[in-house]
């Protein structure tokens, strides 16, 4: 998992309430077997006019939706997702961190996430920050106002710098923050600990020596 100290990057709005993970990763898409390729098919429904998509299409054969946020020319690049309420709601599929962090994006900014999408963004190198909802509209306000308006979210310290230097602090659970600072899914924990879990079947088969052998027939 890519870890997470301190990221610079351009912010795109998502202004609407209540964005679920349908929307940020059709259940169409879900049909692959491989942790990769979701990125272009981000928002698909909303991104391309041409619906619905299917699976294994590129995206120069798509239609791309001119309206939509993404599409714009100033919020091309953008890696900070600033975003309204209860972000990531709607069943608990994986896919959608996968495919905004295959996207491009590192963070996103909400005054509220659904709980298991919120868990989901820490165990796949996306960091999704809480703030009050009143700092939000006041990012979006700056955020239409000047195009071009990054943010540098700063995870050790725990804040977010402003292009005028200000400061946003945030919460982060400690373990959690442990974990992408130094870029630890599940697995790569699991893996800390390998010569201990080595050592402990090593001793347990020289106790019970018959777990080796297997029945056959």
């Amino acid at each position: 998992m890519q870890a997470f100290t301190v990221h610079k990057g351009l912010v795109a709005p998502m202004d609407r309430d209540n964005v679920d993970t349908d929307a940020i990763i059709p259940k169409q898409f879900l049909k692959s077997i491989q942790r990769s390729g979701f990125g272009p098919n981000l928002f698909d429904e909303w991104r391309y006019l041409d619906q619905p998509g299917q699976p294994g299409v590129p995206e120069s054969a798509r239609q791309p939706n001119p309206d939509f946020v993404l599409n714009q020319p100033r919020y091309a690049g953008a890696s900070v997702l600033l975003a309204r309420k209860n972000f990531g709601c709607g069943s608990s599929r994986e896919h959608a961190p996968w495919a905004l962090e295959q996207y491009g994006f590192r963070a996103i900014i909400a005054p509220s996430f659904a709980d298991i999408f919120f868990s989901n963004c820490f165990k796949n190198g996306l960091l999704p920050i809480q703030l009050p909802e009143a700092v939000v509209a006041q990012l979006f306000d700056e955020v239409f106002a000047f195009p071009g308006y990054p943010l540098t979210v700063d995870l050790p310290r725990q804040v977010i710098v402003k292009p005028d230097g200000a400061e946003i602090a945030f919460d982060v659970q400690p373990f959690r923050k442990y974990c992408l600072v130094n870029g630890f899914d599940d697995i790569g924990l699991t893996l800390r600990q390998k010569d201990k879990i080595q050592a402990f079947e090593a001793e347990r088969l020289a106790r019970m020596p018959w777990l080796a052998h297997r029945q056959v027939g």
